[in-house]
């Protein structure tokens, strides 16, 4: 694992997320590493089709692309500041999945993830993706939980 020269820090853009990038930004700057800020876009599901449709999910899609590339931007420079050499990569569909698969491709050293916390019907529901991401990858992965409030 050392050096770690690469470091994987996905984010939802919640406040979580954010105390994950700030351990993910301090470690890159301990070890002189690259950060990889990624976002995943879900994937929406398909609409019945009708006159009346509105509602253009390859558009609403992209939006939500660009929005994401512009925040990850934001970050990323906030990381230049401090001297933290940064990109950015934005993935679509499974959250869990994709953070792998790109982690996998970069050959990232070390994902730096933040959860949220859930327990009881929520976490049954709608699960982890940073214990998907634990399951998965290749490569440490560091969990990050948030104080509480």
């Amino acid at each position: 694992m050392l050096p770690v020269t690469r470091v994987l820090c996905p984010t939802d853009f919640s406040d979580p997320s954010a105390v994950g990038f700030d351990i993910a930004a301090e470690l890159s700057g301990h070890f002189g590493a690259e950060v990889l800020v990624v976002h995943v876009v879900s994937a929406m599901p398909p609409l019945q089709y009708g006159p009346n449709r509105a509602f253009q999910v390859p558009e609403y899609e992209t939006a939500l692309h660009a929005d994401a590339q512009h925040r990850l931007e934001g970050m990323v420079e906030t990381l230049a500041q401090k001297g933290v050499k940064a990109r950015t990569a934005v993935g679509h569909g499974d959250a869990g999945s994709e953070i792998v698969r790109i982690a996998g491709e970069e050959r990232v050293d070390l994902i730096v993830i933040a959860t949220h916390g859930t327990t009881g019907l929520e976490h049954v529901l709608f699960g982890s993706v940073a214990e998907r991401v634990v399951r998965l990858a290749h490569c440490p992965v560091l969990t990050v939980r948030s104080p509480r409030r």
